[in-house]
């Protein structure tokens, strides 16, 4: 979640458009390295009862200021890659929100898809245009209308999206995680307030949630029967992975390796995991095996950083990527011995299905979310236990690991849930609420 509010960026962003216009800005938030949601791929698929709107204030406010996606992004993503043909973009702030036309919307859709266009240019004209136009909507235009929330961003303000749902509008939104309500403690100062706030106007306003897990929606069941609410009506739609089938045949590094993949953040878990690095150098000395960090460097990660930085003994055997192709990201995760994922607390856990899915084993914490995404697959074990992953790991580095091998056999019952099918429960939950209004 953004720590913070849209309004300061939105006005400066209005500022810059003006002076942008004047010196023919046209420079882009390019990065090279993110997975392209190619305008070629957008969905032709058409929904024949409502019309969909789709807020990408989130979207928007992340691209201007040249941050990689997260997973969150990624699935935001995935809802423009297939409503696009036959939905409209909605930028919000507090209570006002602003449908942008068809051909802004496109146009914006696609610049969000493929991160190789300009997109200055383009997200501060939409910002200028919402401006002026969020006075000029009409409810026979917006009555009836599916708004998509699937960021969380904007839900701060209990009045979150009032003048879409003035005109008729029905807020549909996705819910991620509670981990701000339910582990304050790995989060920012203030954060924990913040996302109570937020879901708690997920549940008043929405004519409908969906939730990426059985575990998010009863973790936010119980969150609504402690704040006595009742809730609206629910959905579960497991998420797909994103990882492409474009790995190389040839392996990144010749010795065993394993990947941690995800923003380096208290949460995650890397300081043990660096810990236990360092005691397998320590062990197996040359043949310990080597560590990929992939992820950007976030908050409150100097303990972390300083063993990257300083420890001498993990200077040979820790490789830390902030950013990598997909190509690199693909080659890395299929040649590693497993991914590992010793996270205290998760949303979903995107990359176990998509490590599983290319056929790599995964070792993971013991978390409730994780049994319901994978199954039996992974190896499982409690985040504390520091002697029980370095046990773990040292046997999955051996090329006869019998542990490895089991979870490889595992894998192959493994059946990955695909984004037709998470569109499929998200379609067939709009034509209920669209039965149950008639």
């Amino acid at each position: 979640m953004c720590p913070t509010t849209l309004e300061q960026a939105l006005y400066i962003g209005t500022e810059q458009l003006i002076i942008g216009v004047r010196r023919g800005l046209a420079t882009s938030c390019q990065r090279p390295n993110d997975r392209q949601y190619s305008t070629d791929t957008l969905s032709t698929h058409k929904y024949p009862l409502s019309k969909i709107l789709i807020d990408i204030t989130r979207l928007l406010y992340r691209r201007l200021k040249g941050q990689l996606p997260t997973g969150i992004d990624r699935v935001s993503l995935e809802y423009i890659s297939h409503y696009a043909q036959q939905s409209r973009a909605v930028l919000s702030l507090g209570p006002f929100s602003a449908r942008l036309s068809e051909q802004d919307s496109v146009k914006l859709f696609a610049a969000l898809a493929d991160r190789s266009l300009p997109f200055k240019k383009i997200g501060f004209s939409a910002i200028a245009k919402a401006f002026l136009w969020r006075w000029m909507m009409k409810a026979a235009d917006i009555r009836g209308s599916y708004v998509f929330n699937t960021g969380h961003m904007g839900l701060e303000d209990k009045n979150y999206a009032w003048s879409l749902r003035q005109l008729g509008a029905k807020p549909i939104v996705v819910i991620h995680d509670l981990i701000p309500v339910t582990h304050p403690e790995y989060c920012r100062p203030g954060e924990r307030e913040k996302h109570v706030t937020r879901m708690k106007c997920a549940i008043k306003i929405s004519a409908g949630i969906i939730a990426n897990s059985q575990h998010t929606l009863k973790v936010l069941e119980n969150f609504g029967r402690g704040h006595r609410l009742p809730m609206p009506p629910s959905q579960v739609a497991l998420l797909a992975g994103g990882i492409p089938d474009q790995a190389l045949e040839v392996r990144p590094i010749s010795a065993p390796y394993f990947v941690i993949l995800g923003t380096i953040e208290p949460r995650k878990n890397h300081w043990m995991l660096l810990q236990i690095w360092r005691r397998l150098v320590e062990t197996m000395g040359k043949s310990a095996p080597k560590l990929v960090v992939i992820g950007q460097r976030g908050w409150e990660c100097e303990n972390v950083v300083d063993l990257l930085e300083r420890t001498t003994q993990l200077k040979q055997f820790v490789i830390e990527l902030p950013s990598c192709s997909d190509e690199q990201l693909a080659t890395y995760l299929h040649h590693a011995q497993a991914l590992l994922f010793p996270s205290f607390a998760e949303g979903y856990g995107m990359p176990i299905t998509e490590a599983l899915s290319i056929g790599v084993p995964v070792i993971a914490s013991d978390l409730a979310v994780f049994r319901e995404i994978a199954g039996d697959v992974p190896e499982y074990i409690e985040p504390l236990d520091g002697k029980r992953w370095q046990e773990i790991i040292a046997d999955y580095t051996h090329p006869q690991s019998a542990a490895r091998t089991a979870q490889l056999q595992r894998i192959k019952s493994f059946c990955p849930t695909t984004w037709d099918q998470h569109f499929q429960a998200v379609d067939a939950f709009l034509l209920r609420l669209e039965q149950g209004a008639s």
